[in-house]
Protein backbone atom coordinates (compact mmCIF):
# COMPACT_ATOMS: atom_id res chain seq x y z
CA UNK A 1 0.00 0.00 0.00
CA UNK A 2 2.78 2.63 1.08
CA UNK A 3 4.68 2.07 -2.12
CA UNK A 4 1.98 2.34 -4.29
CA UNK A 5 0.56 5.62 -2.56
CA UNK A 6 4.09 6.82 -2.72
CA UNK A 7 4.77 6.05 -6.42
CA UNK A 8 1.11 8.20 -7.24
CA UNK A 9 2.86 10.80 -4.87
CA UNK A 10 5.60 11.09 -7.27
CA UNK A 11 3.31 11.05 -10.23
CA UNK A 12 1.50 13.91 -9.32
CA UNK A 13 2.03 16.94 -11.40
CA UNK A 14 2.70 20.19 -9.87
CA UNK A 15 0.06 22.67 -9.97
CA UNK A 16 -0.03 24.78 -13.02
CA UNK A 17 1.06 29.08 -12.85
CA UNK A 18 0.58 31.90 -14.86
CA UNK A 19 4.46 31.37 -15.98
CA UNK A 20 4.25 27.61 -16.63
CA UNK A 21 0.81 27.89 -19.05
CA UNK A 22 3.16 30.37 -20.91
CA UNK A 23 5.72 28.18 -21.34
CA UNK A 24 3.09 25.47 -22.85
CA UNK A 25 3.98 24.93 -26.40
CA UNK A 26 0.50 25.97 -27.99
CA UNK A 27 0.85 29.48 -26.23
CA UNK A 28 4.41 30.05 -27.16
CA UNK A 29 3.18 29.78 -30.55
CA UNK A 30 0.94 32.91 -30.29
CA UNK A 31 4.29 34.79 -29.22
CA UNK A 32 3.04 35.72 -25.48
CA UNK A 33 4.37 39.44 -23.82
CA UNK A 34 4.08 39.86 -20.06
CA UNK A 35 3.35 43.85 -20.14
CA UNK A 36 2.31 43.93 -16.62
CA UNK A 37 2.50 42.37 -13.27
CA UNK A 38 5.88 40.57 -13.91
CA UNK A 39 6.40 39.62 -10.00
CA UNK A 40 3.32 37.71 -9.75
CA UNK A 41 3.90 34.97 -12.52
CA UNK A 42 3.67 32.21 -10.06
CA UNK A 43 0.14 32.63 -8.94
CA UNK A 44 -1.79 29.72 -9.62
CA UNK A 45 -4.16 28.96 -11.69
CA UNK A 46 -7.29 27.12 -10.99
CA UNK A 47 -9.24 27.09 -14.61
CA UNK A 48 -9.38 29.24 -17.74
CA UNK A 49 -12.30 31.85 -19.14
CA UNK A 50 -13.02 33.50 -22.25
CA UNK A 51 -14.55 36.63 -21.05
CA UNK A 52 -15.10 39.95 -22.96
CA UNK A 53 -17.77 41.63 -20.33
CA UNK A 54 -16.20 44.96 -18.38
CA UNK A 55 -17.37 43.31 -15.78
CA UNK A 56 -16.51 39.55 -15.94
CA UNK A 57 -15.67 39.52 -12.36
CA UNK A 58 -19.08 38.91 -11.06
CA UNK A 59 -18.49 35.68 -12.63
CA UNK A 60 -15.47 34.56 -10.97
CA UNK A 61 -14.55 32.96 -7.91
CA UNK A 62 -10.71 33.55 -7.97
CA UNK A 63 -7.74 31.75 -9.60
CA UNK A 64 -8.84 32.19 -12.84
CA UNK A 65 -6.96 33.14 -16.39
CA UNK A 66 -9.23 35.14 -18.09
CA UNK A 67 -8.92 35.45 -22.32
CA UNK A 68 -10.11 37.99 -23.94
CA UNK A 69 -9.73 39.97 -27.63
CA UNK A 70 -10.95 43.56 -25.83
CA UNK A 71 -13.57 43.30 -28.88
CA UNK A 72 -16.35 45.28 -25.93
CA UNK A 73 -13.44 47.58 -24.48
CA UNK A 74 -12.27 49.41 -27.44
CA UNK A 75 -12.35 53.06 -27.63
CA UNK A 76 -13.48 53.40 -23.71
CA UNK A 77 -10.39 53.92 -21.31
CA UNK A 78 -13.06 53.94 -18.14
CA UNK A 79 -14.28 50.26 -19.77
CA UNK A 80 -10.61 48.90 -19.86
CA UNK A 81 -9.62 50.67 -16.61
CA UNK A 82 -12.93 48.60 -14.93
CA UNK A 83 -12.36 45.65 -16.39
CA UNK A 84 -8.69 44.82 -14.94
CA UNK A 85 -10.03 46.67 -11.34
CA UNK A 86 -12.77 44.08 -11.80
CA UNK A 87 -10.50 41.63 -12.36
CA UNK A 88 -8.58 42.14 -9.59
CA UNK A 89 -11.09 42.25 -6.81
CA UNK A 90 -11.89 38.79 -7.97
CA UNK A 91 -8.71 37.25 -7.32
CA UNK A 92 -8.27 36.42 -10.83
CA UNK A 93 -4.70 35.00 -11.81
CA UNK A 94 -4.00 36.94 -14.68
CA UNK A 95 -5.47 38.27 -17.69
CA UNK A 96 -4.44 37.52 -21.62
CA UNK A 97 -5.52 39.97 -24.49
CA UNK A 98 -4.84 38.70 -28.12
CA UNK A 99 -3.96 41.68 -30.07
CA UNK A 100 -5.98 42.56 -32.96
CA UNK A 101 -8.27 44.44 -34.62
CA UNK A 102 -9.84 45.70 -31.27
CA UNK A 103 -6.22 46.69 -29.97
CA UNK A 104 -2.91 46.21 -32.20
CA UNK A 105 -0.72 46.88 -29.84
CA UNK A 106 -0.99 46.97 -25.52
CA UNK A 107 -3.36 49.24 -24.41
CA UNK A 108 -1.66 51.44 -21.72
CA UNK A 109 -4.49 52.14 -19.82
CA UNK A 110 -4.74 48.52 -18.71
CA UNK A 111 -1.69 47.58 -18.61
CA UNK A 112 -0.95 50.50 -15.96
CA UNK A 113 -4.06 49.68 -14.10
CA UNK A 114 -3.02 45.53 -14.25
CA UNK A 115 0.67 47.21 -12.70
CA UNK A 116 -1.16 49.21 -10.07
CA UNK A 117 -2.88 45.81 -9.19
CA UNK A 118 -0.22 43.46 -9.56
CA UNK A 119 -2.40 41.77 -11.88
CA UNK A 120 -0.45 39.39 -14.40
CA UNK A 121 -1.19 41.01 -18.15
CA UNK A 122 0.09 39.06 -20.84
CA UNK A 123 -0.44 40.33 -24.42
CA UNK A 124 -0.12 37.57 -27.78
CA UNK A 125 1.42 39.18 -30.82
CA UNK A 126 -0.14 36.73 -32.85
CA UNK A 127 -3.44 35.35 -33.94
CA UNK A 128 -4.32 32.38 -31.40
CA UNK A 129 -7.34 30.36 -30.98
CA UNK A 130 -8.18 30.58 -27.39
CA UNK A 131 -9.70 27.20 -27.70
CA UNK A 132 -6.82 25.58 -27.98
CA UNK A 133 -5.40 27.26 -24.55
CA UNK A 134 -8.73 26.32 -22.25
CA UNK A 135 -8.23 22.66 -23.58
CA UNK A 136 -4.52 22.02 -23.06
CA UNK A 137 -4.74 23.96 -19.49
CA UNK A 138 -8.24 22.27 -18.76
CA UNK A 139 -7.03 19.21 -19.63
CA UNK A 140 -4.09 19.40 -17.65
CA UNK A 141 -6.08 20.55 -14.38
CA UNK A 142 -8.54 18.00 -14.70
CA UNK A 143 -5.70 15.23 -14.76
CA UNK A 144 -4.51 17.19 -11.58
CA UNK A 145 -7.40 17.04 -9.90
CA UNK A 146 -7.86 13.32 -10.51
CA UNK A 147 -4.29 12.24 -9.48
CA UNK A 148 -4.74 14.65 -5.83
CA UNK A 149 -8.25 12.65 -5.45
CA UNK A 150 -6.32 9.34 -6.02
CA UNK A 151 -3.87 10.45 -3.86
CA UNK A 152 -5.80 11.36 -0.95
CA UNK A 153 -7.79 8.05 -0.96
CA UNK A 154 -4.73 6.50 -1.15
CA UNK A 155 -2.87 7.71 2.06
CA UNK A 156 -6.16 7.62 4.10
CA UNK A 157 -6.92 4.33 2.86
CA UNK A 158 -3.00 3.56 3.98
CA UNK A 159 -3.37 5.44 7.27
CA UNK A 160 -6.85 3.97 8.19
CA UNK A 161 -5.23 0.50 7.64
CA UNK A 162 -2.65 1.31 10.68
CA UNK A 163 -4.86 2.16 12.98
CA UNK A 164 -7.71 0.09 12.31
CA UNK A 165 -4.85 -2.73 12.99
CA UNK A 166 -3.87 -0.99 16.78
CA UNK A 167 -0.42 0.03 15.17
CA UNK A 168 1.37 2.60 17.71
CA UNK A 169 2.04 6.25 17.22
CA UNK A 170 5.56 5.85 15.75
CA UNK A 171 4.42 3.03 13.36
CA UNK A 172 1.90 5.60 12.04
CA UNK A 173 4.18 8.58 11.74
CA UNK A 174 6.85 6.35 10.02
CA UNK A 175 4.35 6.07 6.83
CA UNK A 176 3.65 9.61 6.98
CA UNK A 177 7.36 10.37 6.76
CA UNK A 178 7.66 7.40 3.92
CA UNK A 179 5.33 9.16 2.17
CA UNK A 180 6.75 12.48 2.46
CA UNK A 181 9.90 12.12 2.33
CA UNK A 182 11.49 14.40 4.92
CA UNK A 183 11.28 14.57 8.83
CA UNK A 184 7.76 14.66 10.61
CA UNK A 185 7.55 16.15 13.62
CA UNK A 186 4.61 16.54 16.48
CA UNK A 187 4.58 19.16 18.82
CA UNK A 188 1.68 20.18 21.55
CA UNK A 189 0.88 23.86 21.66
CA UNK A 190 3.91 24.77 23.23
CA UNK A 191 5.69 23.68 20.45
CA UNK A 192 7.24 20.82 22.56
CA UNK A 193 7.97 17.83 20.65
CA UNK A 194 6.22 14.94 21.01
CA UNK A 195 7.46 12.75 18.22
CA UNK A 196 9.87 12.46 15.05
CA UNK A 197 10.21 10.44 12.36
CA UNK A 198 11.93 10.12 9.28
CA UNK A 199 16.09 9.72 8.33
CA UNK A 200 17.87 9.71 12.03
CA UNK A 201 20.17 12.58 10.35
CA UNK A 202 17.43 14.57 9.20
CA UNK A 203 15.58 14.51 11.78
CA UNK A 204 18.64 15.54 13.94
CA UNK A 205 19.25 18.35 11.97
CA UNK A 206 15.44 19.66 12.46
CA UNK A 207 15.92 19.20 16.07
CA UNK A 208 19.21 21.04 16.48
CA UNK A 209 17.67 24.05 15.17
CA UNK A 210 14.33 23.45 16.66
CA UNK A 211 14.29 26.48 19.01
CA UNK A 212 14.39 28.85 16.07
CA UNK A 213 11.96 26.63 14.12
CA UNK A 214 9.81 26.78 17.09
CA UNK A 215 9.94 30.47 17.47
CA UNK A 216 8.56 30.91 13.80
CA UNK A 217 6.42 27.92 13.96
CA UNK A 218 3.53 30.85 14.53
CA UNK A 219 4.47 32.71 11.24
CA UNK A 220 3.83 31.80 7.50
CA UNK A 221 4.93 28.17 5.73
CA UNK A 222 7.46 28.13 3.24
CA UNK A 223 10.43 26.45 2.32
CA UNK A 224 9.21 23.18 2.58
CA UNK A 225 7.87 23.64 6.06
CA UNK A 226 4.08 22.25 6.10
CA UNK A 227 1.55 22.46 9.43
CA UNK A 228 -1.71 21.13 9.86
CA UNK A 229 -3.64 21.08 13.09
CA UNK A 230 -4.23 18.57 15.57
CA UNK A 231 -7.81 19.15 16.74
CA UNK A 232 -10.69 17.50 16.97
CA UNK A 233 -14.21 17.76 19.34
CA UNK A 234 -13.53 21.88 19.40
CA UNK A 235 -10.09 21.72 20.73
CA UNK A 236 -6.57 22.27 19.11
CA UNK A 237 -3.78 20.22 21.09
CA UNK A 238 -1.38 19.87 18.74
CA UNK A 239 0.49 19.96 15.38
CA UNK A 240 2.04 17.96 13.08
CA UNK A 241 4.90 19.20 10.87
CA UNK A 242 6.25 18.45 7.59
CA UNK A 243 9.74 19.56 7.48
CA UNK A 244 11.87 20.56 4.16
CA UNK A 245 9.08 19.33 1.87
CA UNK A 246 10.28 19.09 -0.83
CA UNK A 247 7.66 18.48 -3.13
CA UNK A 248 4.95 20.59 -4.76
CA UNK A 249 3.28 22.94 -1.86
CA UNK A 250 -0.73 21.78 -2.48
CA UNK A 251 0.51 17.80 -2.23
CA UNK A 252 2.21 18.60 0.52
CA UNK A 253 -0.71 20.08 1.92
CA UNK A 254 -3.07 17.22 1.48
CA UNK A 255 -0.41 14.98 2.97
CA UNK A 256 -0.05 17.12 6.04
CA UNK A 257 -4.20 17.27 6.29
CA UNK A 258 -4.68 13.43 5.69
CA UNK A 259 -1.87 12.83 8.30
CA UNK A 260 -3.54 15.17 10.59
CA UNK A 261 -6.93 13.11 10.41
CA UNK A 262 -5.35 10.43 10.86
CA UNK A 263 -3.34 11.31 14.31
CA UNK A 264 -6.82 12.66 15.39
CA UNK A 265 -8.82 9.28 14.73
CA UNK A 266 -5.68 7.23 16.27
CA UNK A 267 -5.88 9.49 19.39
CA UNK A 268 -10.04 9.55 19.66
CA UNK A 269 -10.12 5.92 19.01
CA UNK A 270 -6.77 5.00 21.54
CA UNK A 271 -8.89 6.69 24.54
CA UNK A 272 -5.68 8.65 24.81
CA UNK A 273 -4.56 12.45 24.76
CA UNK A 274 -1.73 14.61 24.21
CA UNK A 275 -0.50 13.98 27.75
CA UNK A 276 -0.34 10.28 26.77
CA UNK A 277 2.44 11.21 23.75
CA UNK A 278 4.31 13.59 26.03
CA UNK A 279 4.96 10.37 27.87
CA UNK A 280 5.72 8.16 25.16
CA UNK A 281 7.99 10.71 24.17
CA UNK A 282 10.02 11.21 27.76
CA UNK A 283 9.90 7.15 27.69
CA UNK A 284 11.88 6.74 24.10
CA UNK A 285 14.32 9.53 25.04
CA UNK A 286 15.22 7.95 28.46
CA UNK A 287 15.02 4.44 27.11
CA UNK A 288 17.57 5.50 24.89
CA UNK A 289 19.34 7.06 27.70
CA UNK A 290 19.69 4.40 29.84
CA UNK A 291 20.47 1.60 27.29
CA UNK A 292 23.52 3.16 26.05
CA UNK A 293 22.75 2.34 22.47
CA UNK A 294 22.23 5.77 21.33
CA UNK A 295 25.45 7.95 22.48
CA UNK A 296 24.34 10.84 24.80
CA UNK A 297 25.32 13.75 22.94
CA UNK A 298 23.39 12.61 20.15
CA UNK A 299 20.08 12.43 22.91
CA UNK A 300 20.99 15.97 23.26
CA UNK A 301 18.63 17.63 20.60
CA UNK A 302 16.01 15.31 21.24
CA UNK A 303 16.04 16.50 24.37
CA UNK A 304 16.01 20.31 23.89
CA UNK A 305 13.44 20.47 21.68
CA UNK A 306 10.82 18.34 24.32
CA UNK A 307 11.11 21.14 26.89
CA UNK A 308 13.77 19.76 29.10
CA UNK A 309 16.77 22.66 29.59
CA UNK A 310 20.28 21.51 29.07
CA UNK A 311 22.15 24.42 28.93
CA UNK A 312 24.69 24.84 31.90
CA UNK A 313 22.44 22.70 34.30
CA UNK A 314 22.76 20.39 36.66
CA UNK A 315 21.22 16.98 35.96
CA UNK A 316 19.74 14.28 38.87
CA UNK A 317 18.89 11.30 37.80
CA UNK A 318 16.55 9.43 39.73
CA UNK A 319 14.56 5.85 39.45
CA UNK A 320 11.67 5.79 41.92
CA UNK A 321 9.62 2.61 42.67
CA UNK A 322 6.29 2.00 43.66
CA UNK A 323 4.58 5.51 42.30
CA UNK A 324 2.93 5.87 39.28
CA UNK A 325 4.63 8.34 36.07
CA UNK A 326 1.66 10.55 35.91
CA UNK A 327 1.53 11.04 39.57
CA UNK A 328 5.38 11.60 39.54
CA UNK A 329 4.95 14.14 36.39
CA UNK A 330 2.38 15.92 38.71
CA UNK A 331 4.60 16.49 41.89
CA UNK A 332 7.21 17.88 39.47
CA UNK A 333 4.80 20.29 38.14
CA UNK A 334 3.47 21.29 41.76
CA UNK A 335 7.17 21.97 43.43
CA UNK A 336 8.45 23.92 39.87
CA UNK A 337 11.08 21.42 39.07
CA UNK A 338 11.90 20.89 35.25
CA UNK A 339 12.32 17.33 34.66
CA UNK A 340 11.35 14.40 32.46
CA UNK A 341 9.18 11.04 33.64
CA UNK A 342 8.99 8.14 31.90
CA UNK A 343 8.28 4.01 32.96
CA UNK A 344 11.24 1.69 32.45
CA UNK A 345 10.44 -1.62 33.75
CA UNK A 346 8.76 -3.65 36.53
CA UNK A 347 7.59 -0.72 38.44
CA UNK A 348 10.29 1.16 38.31
CA UNK A 349 9.87 5.16 36.90
CA UNK A 350 12.91 6.96 35.66
CA UNK A 351 13.07 10.92 36.42
CA UNK A 352 15.63 13.11 35.14
CA UNK A 353 15.68 16.39 37.30
CA UNK A 354 17.38 19.74 35.25
CA UNK A 355 18.59 22.36 37.79
CA UNK A 356 20.14 25.58 37.48
CA UNK A 357 23.93 25.47 38.87
CA UNK A 358 23.06 27.55 41.88
CA UNK A 359 20.61 25.42 43.17
CA UNK A 360 20.62 22.85 45.64
CA UNK A 361 20.56 19.56 44.07
CA UNK A 362 20.78 17.41 46.82
CA UNK A 363 18.32 19.13 49.43
CA UNK A 364 15.40 20.03 46.26
CA UNK A 365 15.76 15.69 45.71
CA UNK A 366 15.08 15.41 49.49
CA UNK A 367 12.39 17.46 48.97
CA UNK A 368 10.67 15.83 46.06
CA UNK A 369 11.11 12.34 48.34
CA UNK A 370 9.26 13.71 51.07
CA UNK A 371 6.83 15.28 49.73
CA UNK A 372 6.30 11.94 47.88
CA UNK A 373 6.21 10.13 50.73
CA UNK A 374 3.80 11.82 52.33
CA UNK A 375 1.58 13.20 49.36
CA UNK A 376 1.61 9.87 47.27
CA UNK A 377 -1.01 8.19 48.94
CA UNK A 378 0.44 5.20 48.10
CA UNK A 379 2.98 3.08 50.13
CA UNK A 380 6.75 4.55 50.86
CA UNK A 381 8.05 4.98 47.18
CA UNK A 382 11.56 3.97 47.39
CA UNK A 383 13.43 6.70 45.46
CA UNK A 384 17.13 5.97 44.16
CA UNK A 385 19.19 8.93 42.83
CA UNK A 386 22.93 8.99 41.78
CA UNK A 387 24.88 11.91 42.38
CA UNK A 388 23.85 15.31 40.49
CA UNK A 389 25.83 15.33 36.93
CA UNK A 390 26.94 18.47 35.21
CA UNK A 391 27.73 17.33 31.89
CA UNK A 392 25.03 15.53 29.77
CA UNK A 393 27.29 12.77 28.22
CA UNK A 394 27.77 11.49 31.97
CA UNK A 395 23.77 11.06 32.19
CA UNK A 396 23.28 7.65 30.92
CA UNK A 397 25.70 6.40 33.78
CA UNK A 398 23.60 8.25 36.43
CA UNK A 399 20.30 6.85 35.30
CA UNK A 400 21.85 3.39 35.35
CA UNK A 401 23.32 4.21 38.39
CA UNK A 402 19.92 5.01 39.95
CA UNK A 403 18.13 1.70 38.10
CA UNK A 404 20.94 -0.47 40.00
CA UNK A 405 20.28 1.52 43.22
CA UNK A 406 16.21 0.89 43.22
CA UNK A 407 16.88 -2.38 41.98
CA UNK A 408 19.20 -3.85 44.81
CA UNK A 409 16.77 -2.37 47.59
CA UNK A 410 13.30 -3.12 46.07
CA UNK A 411 12.54 -6.83 47.46
CA UNK A 412 13.23 -5.35 50.74
CA UNK A 413 12.39 -2.09 51.16
CA UNK A 414 9.57 -2.70 53.38
CA UNK A 415 11.69 -3.85 56.29
CA UNK A 416 14.81 -2.06 55.38
CA UNK A 417 14.94 1.17 57.64
CA UNK A 418 15.82 3.25 54.29
CA UNK A 419 16.69 7.05 53.81
CA UNK A 420 14.12 9.43 52.10
CA UNK A 421 16.63 9.30 49.29
CA UNK A 422 18.55 6.10 49.03
CA UNK A 423 22.00 6.13 47.24
CA UNK A 424 24.04 3.36 46.04
CA UNK A 425 26.11 3.94 49.05
CA UNK A 426 23.10 3.03 51.15
CA UNK A 427 22.99 -0.74 49.24
CA UNK A 428 26.16 -2.32 50.79
CA UNK A 429 26.15 -5.85 50.40
CA UNK A 430 22.47 -5.70 47.95
CA UNK A 431 24.16 -3.36 45.90
CA UNK A 432 27.44 -5.88 45.06
CA UNK A 433 25.30 -8.86 44.98
CA UNK A 434 23.00 -7.31 42.22
CA UNK A 435 25.55 -7.05 40.10
CA UNK A 436 26.92 -10.78 40.50
CA UNK A 437 23.29 -12.20 40.18
CA UNK A 438 24.07 -13.77 36.64
CA UNK A 439 27.13 -15.32 37.51
CA UNK A 440 26.58 -19.37 37.30
CA UNK A 441 28.98 -19.56 40.75
CA UNK A 442 26.52 -17.25 42.56
CA UNK A 443 23.36 -19.05 41.08
CA UNK A 444 24.82 -22.34 41.97
CA UNK A 445 25.56 -20.90 45.76
CA UNK A 446 22.61 -19.60 46.29
CA UNK A 447 20.96 -23.23 45.40
CA UNK A 448 22.88 -25.38 47.91
CA UNK A 449 22.37 -23.10 50.59
CA UNK A 450 18.79 -22.81 49.97
CA UNK A 451 17.93 -26.30 48.97
CA UNK A 452 15.36 -26.42 51.45
CA UNK A 453 13.12 -23.91 51.45
CA UNK A 454 13.09 -23.47 47.34
CA UNK A 455 9.87 -25.79 46.72
CA UNK A 456 6.62 -26.62 48.08
CA UNK A 457 6.08 -25.21 51.84
CA UNK A 458 9.47 -24.05 51.93
CA UNK A 459 8.18 -20.63 50.19
CA UNK A 460 6.38 -19.67 53.41
CA UNK A 461 9.29 -19.70 55.81
CA UNK A 462 11.70 -18.59 53.10
CA UNK A 463 9.64 -15.03 52.94
CA UNK A 464 9.76 -15.56 56.98
CA UNK A 465 13.47 -16.24 56.99
CA UNK A 466 14.12 -13.03 53.91
CA UNK A 467 12.34 -10.59 56.66
CA UNK A 468 14.03 -12.28 60.07
CA UNK A 469 17.34 -11.26 57.98
CA UNK A 470 16.37 -8.04 56.36
CA UNK A 471 15.72 -6.97 59.87
CA UNK A 472 18.88 -7.89 61.39
CA UNK A 473 17.67 -10.98 63.00
CA UNK A 474 15.12 -8.90 65.28
CA UNK A 475 12.40 -11.57 66.30
CA UNK A 476 9.95 -8.81 67.33
CA UNK A 477 10.02 -7.11 64.48
CA UNK A 478 9.61 -9.90 62.52
CA UNK A 479 6.71 -11.77 63.71
CA UNK A 480 5.04 -7.88 63.85
CA UNK A 481 5.18 -7.94 59.72
CA UNK A 482 4.41 -11.49 59.23
CA UNK A 483 1.05 -11.35 62.29
CA UNK A 484 2.68 -13.96 64.43
CA UNK A 485 3.13 -14.62 67.88
CA UNK A 486 6.72 -15.10 69.00
CA UNK A 487 6.31 -18.64 70.33
CA UNK A 488 4.75 -18.89 66.45
CA UNK A 489 7.84 -17.18 65.09
CA UNK A 490 10.38 -19.28 67.56
CA UNK A 491 8.88 -22.85 65.23
CA UNK A 492 9.15 -21.37 62.10
CA UNK A 493 12.91 -20.48 62.64
CA UNK A 494 13.39 -23.75 64.45
CA UNK A 495 11.88 -25.30 61.00
CA UNK A 496 14.07 -23.40 58.98
CA UNK A 497 17.30 -23.96 60.43
CA UNK A 498 16.17 -27.65 60.58
CA UNK A 499 16.07 -27.67 56.36
CA UNK A 500 18.89 -25.32 55.77
CA UNK A 501 20.88 -27.40 58.66
CA UNK A 502 22.39 -24.49 60.20
CA UNK A 503 22.22 -22.07 63.40
CA UNK A 504 21.34 -18.41 62.31
CA UNK A 505 22.72 -17.51 65.72
CA UNK A 506 25.79 -17.90 64.08
CA UNK A 507 26.96 -14.83 62.50
CA UNK A 508 28.95 -16.42 59.75
CA UNK A 509 26.44 -19.06 59.10
CA UNK A 510 23.90 -16.81 59.20
CA UNK A 511 25.62 -14.02 56.97
CA UNK A 512 26.09 -17.56 54.31
CA UNK A 513 22.27 -17.98 54.24
CA UNK A 514 21.59 -14.45 53.92
CA UNK A 515 23.77 -13.59 50.67
CA UNK A 516 22.10 -16.59 49.58
CA UNK A 517 19.01 -15.33 49.91
CA UNK A 518 20.23 -11.81 48.03
CA UNK A 519 21.47 -13.41 45.07
CA UNK A 520 18.36 -15.81 44.80
CA UNK A 521 15.79 -12.59 44.85
CA UNK A 522 18.34 -10.91 42.65
CA UNK A 523 18.00 -13.92 39.80
CA UNK A 524 14.11 -13.71 40.44
CA UNK A 525 13.82 -9.90 40.12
Amino acid sequence: MATTTFETLQALEPALSVRQVLTLERVLAGEPEVVAGAGQLDRPVRWVHVAEAPDVGVMLSGGEMVLTTGVLLAGDEGKQAEYIQSLHRAEAAAVVLGLGRAFPAPPDVMRRAAERCGLPLVVLHRPFPFAELTEEVQSRLVRRKFAAVSLSEAVRTAFTGLITAGAPLQRLLDEVAQHSGCPVVVTNLAHRVLATAGERSAVDDVLRDWERIARQAGGSEGDGWIRADLAGRGERWGWIMLCGYRGDTATGRLLADRAAEALVLHRMLGGGSAHTWEEQSAQSLLTDLVSGVVPARQLLPRARAAGLPVNRRTFVPLVVRDAEPAQLDRFLRLLGLPGLVAELADGATAVLLSLARDQDAEALTAHFAARLRTESGVAPAVVAAADPRTVWDDVPAGLREAQHVADAVADASAVLDLPAVVRLRDVHLRGLIRLLRDDPHVQSFAERELDGLLCGAGQDLLNVLRTYLATGRNKSRTAQLHHVSRPALYRRLEAIQTRLGVDLDDFEQAASVHIALLAHDAQQG
